[in-house]
C-alpha cells in the first residue's frame, strides 16, 4: 500500500528525511510558509530546493500523483509544498498561479485569525468568505491548488466547500466530537466534506487528540473508523501535522506571527506554552505503520487501511493537481 502524510512542519534534516524512508512514507504534504510574504516564502522554496539537491536518493519535490508512484519506484520520498496562510499571495489573486508554477499544492485560507479570505477557527465571529476570498477559490480551482481549510471557522468552511468547483481538504485536524480542540471540525462540516468528495486527514499533534500526549494508538484508530461511518471511507487520510525536532521559537512564531505584539498561547498555555511531547507510539515518521497495525483491530478492511493510510489520497492528489478542464 502507498503510504502518504498530508502534512509535516519538521525541522528539516538529512535525519528526517532517513526517517521518513525508514516509515516507508511515498509523499509528504510539508507546510513550506505560515506568516511568510511572497518574497519569504521564495526564499523558503530555494531552501527546500538545496535538500532536493543534497539529498536526491532521499527526497524530491512532487508535482503531481504521478510523481507518488515515482517515489514508490526509485525508493524515494516526494515532497509537495503547502502554505497554513495565504499570507504567500498577499493581496494579489495573480500569485496563485506563480506559486502553483513554483509547486504550492495546497493554501489554507485562514490560520486562526481573519485573513483576506476567510475567518479563522479563532474569532469570535465568522461571516463566512469574503469577495476576494471566493475569486482565490475560484484561481486555485483553474489552476490545481487544493483548498484546504484546517485552520478555518465552520461557516467560512461550509461557504469554501459549498462555493469550489472542485473537492476540498481539511489536511489536519480530528472530529471535536472526539476531542474538543477549538481547531477540531465539527460533524456538520465532515459531514459536508465527505459528501462533496472532500478530503479529511487525521492530526497527530497532541493538543488535537483525546489525552493529548496521553492519548492511545487504539483510541486515535478507533476514531478513525468511526469518522469512516460518518465520511466515507474513501475521503480520509493522513495528516499528522509532525513538527519534529522544532524549537519552541517556531510555535510561537505560528501562532503570534507579526500581527500581534503579545503572546498568544493558541493551543497551549503559560505553564506550557511549547510544542507538547508526542507519543511514544508515533514520536517520528518511522511509526507511521504502527497506525495500519492500529487500523487492523478495528474491523476495517484492508482495502478502507490501504486507503487510509495513503491511496485516497493519492487519488485526490490525481483529481485535484492538473489545471481544471475548460
Amino acid at each position: 500500500m502507498l503510504r502518504i502524510d498530508a502534512l509535516q512542519y519538521a525541522n528539516w534534516s538529512e535525519k528526517i528525511f532517513r526517517q521518513m524512508r525508514q516509515g516507508g512514507l511515498d509523499a509528504v504534504h510539508v507546510t513550506i510558509t505560515y506568516h511568510e510574504n511572497f518574497r519569504e516564502t521564495v526564499l523558503n522554496i530555494e531552501a527546500w530546493n538545496r535538500h532536493f539537491e543534497q539529498f536526491p536518493d532521499l527526497i524530491f519535490q512532487g508535482f503531481t500523483a504521478d510523481d507518488v508512484t515515482l517515489a514508490r519506484q526509485t525508493g524515494r520520498t516526494a515532497i509537495f509544498f503547502g502554505s497554513q496562510n495565504p499570507s504567500c499571495i498577499e493581496d494579489d489573486i495573480g500569485l496563485v498561479e506563480v506559486l502553483h508554477r513554483l509547486g504550492l499544492r495546497f493554501m489554507q485560507l485562514s490560520y486562526n485569525n481573519q485573513s483576506l479570505l476567510a475567518t479563522g477557527c479563532y474569532e469570535a465571529e465568522d461571516p463566512g468568505l469574503t469577495r476576494m476570498g471566493k475569486g482565490v477559490i475560484a484561481e486555485m480551482n483553474r489552476v490545481g491548488m487544493v483548498v484546504d481549510m484546517s485552520h478555518s471557522a465552520d461557516r467560512s468552511t461550509l461557504e469554501a466547500i459549498e462555493h469550489s468547483t472542485r473537492p476540498i481538504a481539511i489536511t489536519h485536524a480530528n472530529p471535536h466530537s472526539w476531542s474538543p480542540a477549538l481547531r477540531n471540525k465539527s460533524d456538520d462540516v465532515l459531514r459536508a466534506l465527505g459528501q462533496s468528495g472532500g478530503m479529511l486527514g487525521f492530526s497527530l499533534y497532541p493538543h488535537h487528540l483525546l489525552g493529548k500526549s496521553a492519548c492511545t494508538l487504539e483510541s486515535f484508530c478507533e476514531m478513525i473508523a468511526r469518522t469512516a461511518d460518518l465520511m466515507g471511507p474513501a475521503q480520509i487520510g493522513i495528516g499528522s501535522d509532525l513538527c519534529q525536532d522544532q524549537p519552541d521559537s517556531i510555535v510561537e512564531w505560528m501562532r503570534t506571527g507579526r500581527w500581534t505584539k503579545t503572546i498568544d498561547y493558541g493551543e497551549g498555555s503559560a505553564a506550557a506554552p511549547g510544542f507538547p511531547p508526542m507519543m511514544d507510539w508515533y514520536a517520528d515518521n518511522r511509526h507511521f505503520g504502527n497506525i495500519a497495525d492500529g487500523l487492523a483491530k478495528t474491523g476495517l478492511s484492508s482495502a478502507e487501511i490501504a486507503g487510509i493510510m495513503g491511496e485516497n489520497w493519492h487519488r485526490f492528489f490525481a483529481e485535484s493537481f492538473g489545471r481544471a478542464s475548460k
